[in-house]
């Protein structure tokens, strides 16, 4: 066997920060902390590697000294302990009017996975979108009006529509948001969604006042449309989950809240 030293391009101050809310995980819910197999540390590399470069949990297992299981009971209990980090969407929201934003941005993506068969009542692929022609789950990402998400829905599976997976999970916190002064701007998936929503227009031939607020809509919008980028860009676990489905709402709500621990970095 072949050993070698190798880098992870993750800010080093990231990997003590997620070492030290796992310490205080286990200080906290362990009877003997301190006979863990593992360090905090080593968990959160392991981790952040997995979120980084979706490295196999087996080679993890392997450089870690630890079994596969007890990776994967390692890898889990990581994105739970940094999914617990991210703020509730009142709270997002509250921060946005304090600090006079303008608008936010709504949006769905399509968060990959592997295949899963798990047939609707319906019977059709719950997990297959339609729209995007793969598996994977339907996440809601808000952004700020820079373009930069600020929250992330849990998870419905791919076959869920935008405007259903907003209502279940957006759309009860973005009505006071909106009625206080903040709106919410979406794109023509989202049409119906309601007061303090505002979506274009859909339709051809549409009146001169329709097109400028389209085009208005549409231009403040744009900034927006790097978030999912920048999530499934920034972490290589996002491009394909190969866990359970129902578990990439907690998956890229970790995500956010590390790259969130970053953003001064870049």
């Amino acid at each position: 066997m072949i050993t070698y030293r190798a880098t992870l391009d993750v800010p080093a101050e990231t990997a003590y920060q997620v070492a030290r809310w796992l310490s205080t995980y286990r200080n906290t819910h362990d009877a003997r902390p301190w006979q863990r197999v593992a360090t905090p540390f080593v968990q959160a590399v392991m981790a952040l590697r997995w979120f980084k470069e979706a490295t196999d949990v087996p080679i993890l297992a392997r450089d870690a000294g630890v079994s596969v299981a007890t990776a994967y009971r390692y890898l889990h209990e990581a994105i739970d302990v940094i999914a617990d980090q991210a703020p509730d969407l009142p709270d997002v929201l509250a921060e946005g009017l304090r600090q006079d934003w303008a608008f936010v941005c709504l949006d769905g993506t399509l968060i990959p996975s592997t295949r899963v068969s798990a047939p609707s009542q319906a019977g059709h692929d719950l997990w297959y979108s339609g729209k995007h022609k793969q598996h994977g789950g339907n996440v809601q990402v808000l952004t700020d009006p820079t373009g930069y998400p600020v929250w992330v829905s849990d998870v419905e599976p791919g076959s869920t529509h935008d405007i259903t997976a907003a209502r279940i999970h957006a759309l009860p916190a973005l009505y006071p948001a909106a009625a206080h002064g903040l709106p919410t701007l979406t794109d023509k998936g989202y049409a119906g969604a309601g007061a303090g929503i505002h979506v274009p227009t859909k339709g051809n031939n549409l009146a001169p006042d329709n097109q400028a607020r389209n085009r208005t809509i549409n231009a403040l919008r744009a900034p927006a449309e790097r978030a999912n980028a920048l999530l499934k860009r920034t972490w290589k676990a996002l491009e394909r989950v190969t866990l359970d489905p129902w578990r990439i709402g907690q998956i890229t709500t970790a995500a956010l809240v590390l790259l969130k621990l970053q953003r001064p970095a870049r």
